[in-house]
């Protein structure tokens, strides 16, 4: 039997590009399948949409319900706790559109697992009218919380969870929440990775990434994203994710293995550290990112004290 996958969509005046993707969901060929699109307020006819396609379908297989309106982060983190803790979750994004075997993919991977595990891949990228442009990068590993730490490698519109690292991440999401993390995939890369769960990153793509100037999160295979994102490892940005990424996980412990424990503990110290102190403890712990550059660039980033936290900051969850 199919397992039955939750799909966890968070809208906010979407109604643009909706019906494609929602298109592409009932084209799946994994048909057991069930979705839930948390709506934050949308002023467009994102709601009218979501409520005409449930009309089509059988009673409770498409639900609309109230986001909480702080973000499309904050959303699926929200989305999480209201998914069947028996089954599969799927996130996925508004704009997209899903190859029909993209759910297939992901369920043919986490049925021979046991344990926790979670299941992601590639995505095309393409213009705002679906023309491909380029597929995205491909992170061949090793995947782990020594990565997860320091680099988001699981995107989040591909990413696919069994019913273990489901509760896993049903636990830790409130903390995240609270937390105000700023990716919920790059979140559940950590907690997933950091409790030991199986991580799959499969080199075949499975959605039609759209690019418009409205994406949350655009691409960052071209040089202008590249640099910009160099840019934000010292700018205080990255510095600013990575304290909001450890109060959410260190308020989630529990979850982790003992050695992630540890390495958490060392992490805290390290983004409280002064540069020299920063990198050493950076190499100690043998962090990593998919590629040489990007693990130097954050090590220089730690050398040049631009991972630290500032120093009036509190690193708790009453921050």
């Amino acid at each position: 039997m199919q397992p039955l996958i939750t799909i966890l969509m968070a809208t906010y005046n979407g109604a643009k590009y909706l019906p494609q993707q929602l298109d592409s969901i009932l084209a799946q060929t994994h048909s057991n399948w069930r979705l839930i699109v948390s709506d934050d307020g949308s002023t467009d006819r994102t709601r009218e949409i979501v409520k005409a396609y449930t009309g089509n379908q059988p009673s409770g297989r498409i639900e609309l319900v109230e986001g909480p309106r702080l973000g499309a982060t904050a959303n699926f983190l929200s989305l999480i706790g209201q998914a069947d803790p028996h089954g599969y979750i799927a996130f996925c994004d508004q704009d997209d559109v899903w190859h029909p075997h993209k759910l297939a993919h992901g369920a043919s991977f986490l049925t021979s697992c046991d344990g926790p595990a979670v299941y992601a891949a590639r995505t095309t990228i393409c213009d705002e009218n679906l023309n491909e442009l380029a597929p995205a990068p491909h992170f061949k590993g090793p995947f782990g919380f020594r990565n997860a730490l320091i680099q988001a490698c699981l995107p989040g519109n591909t990413t696919i969870a069994n019913a273990q690292a489901l509760a896993i991440l049903r636990a830790a999401a409130p903390a995240a929440f609270a937390a105000n993390v700023i990716s919920h995939d790059w979140f559940c890369y950590q907690i997933l990775s950091g409790a030991g769960a199986q991580i799959h990153r499969d080199s075949e793509q499975v959605v039609l990434y759209r690019q418009h100037p409205q994406n949350v999160m655009g691409r960052n295979d071209t040089k202008a994203a590249r640099a910009a994102r160099a840019a934000m490892l010292f700018d205080g940005s990255f510095a600013d994710w990575l304290a909001r990424n450890q109060i959410a996980l260190e308020q989630a412990s529990h979850l982790l293995s003992p050695e992630n424990r540890l390495l958490l503990q060392d992490f805290g110290k390290l983004i409280r550290a002064n540069g020299p102190a920063a990198l050493a403890k950076m190499i100690s712990t043998r962090l990593y990112r998919q590629s040489a550059i990007g693990t130097a660039a954050v090590m220089l980033a730690a050398m040049a004290g631009r991972l630290r936290i500032p120093p009036a900051a509190k690193l708790d969850a009453n921050a």
